[in-house]
């Protein structure tokens, strides 16, 4: 992880390692020190990574081990507004594969990947707890619920997205 290939913002950078002295430079914070460089990043290239632990002094595997082993961090930008689909059973037998088909023709994108213009990117997750609303849907933090593949569209275009 040596050579860089992300450029990172050096505002961004100050706001990570204020984060690491918040959280008193412990080791035992990772995970809450990654959260917060998420937020700040969108992401967790492994430049973010680097600074992560050399602020905290933990073997830069482990952060990597981390990162790869909790599915809420991700080493891939993320849309501006991230779309998750629910595929948990309930979901699942209520309708939540036509869903998802229908913002993957939409969107053109397939599942864990971002849109051109970056608007947009698509996961699935297997359960949000929300099972007696299925089919649901989380865009960023916004739920919906008994989403219908028709209803896709009016969605999409809250966030001003026009389908071809």
């Amino acid at each position: 992880m040596s050579e860089s290939k992300v450029s990172l913002k050096k505002s961004d950078v100050e706001k990570l390692k204020a984060a690491c002295k918040e959280f008193n430079y412990k080791a035992g914070e990772l995970i809450n020190v990654l959260h917060r460089a998420q937020s700040i990043f969108g992401y967790l290239p492994a430049e973010v990574q680097e600074v992560v632990a050399e602020e905290l002094n933990v073997p830069l595997a482990k952060v990597y081990g981390v990162v790869t082993f909790y599915s809420f961090f991700t080493m891939i930008p993320k849309g501006r507004n991230p779309i998750s689909i629910c595929t948990g059973t309930a979901c699942y037998v209520r309708g939540a594969d036509k869903v998802l088909d229908e913002f993957k023709r939409l969107l053109k994108i397939e599942v864990g990947e971002t849109s051109s213009d970056g608007d947009f990117s698509l996961n699935c997750l297997r359960c949000v707890g929300a099972c007696g609303l299925a089919p649901v849907v989380l865009v960023g933090e916004k739920t919906y619920g008994r989403v219908s593949p028709d209803e896709v569209r009016d969605i999409l275009k809250e966030y001003d997205y026009v389908a071809d």
